[in-house]
């Protein structure tokens, strides 16, 4: 299963970033494979709309799943629309939130908010 996740620097040792539309790289992770990769958002100095941007350029990377400690209620219609789940992380670190995806662990993130549009977020 492909998965993202917003990441602050594209490492594995990076920590989870808090923004969702704002985050400066999504981990890109095939739980079948292990193999990881970073996708650069472009989205995240856009004016207005990034968590949209954001949003349709993991749909348009087809993956299955998204794991982010929050989410705005435009970018979650994107991603629902796509049937892509939203799960809610357990904490900032990557490893321990795959970890916990691949046991079943982590729950649907059913809190939206409603988005910060262009008041930063962070």
């Amino acid at each position: 299963m492909k998965i993202a996740i917003p990441v602050n620097e594209a490492s594995m040792e990076s920590n989870i970033c808090i923004s969702f539309g704002r985050a400066p790289y999504y981990l890109i992770y095939e739980t079948d494979t292990k193999e990881s990769t970073f996708l650069n958002n472009i989205a995240a100095t856009s004016q207005g709309g990034a968590g949209i941007r954001a949003a349709q350029s993991l749909v348009d990377n087809n993956i299955e799943a998204l794991i982010v400690p929050r989410s705005g209620g435009n970018a979650a219609d994107v991603i629902n629309q796509a049937n892509i789940k939203m799960y809610k992380t357990i904490n900032d670190s990557i490893s321990d939130n795959i970890n916990a995806f691949n046991e079943g662990k982590l729950i649907l993130l059913n809190e939206i908010h409603a988005g910060f549009h262009n008041h930063g977020g962070k």
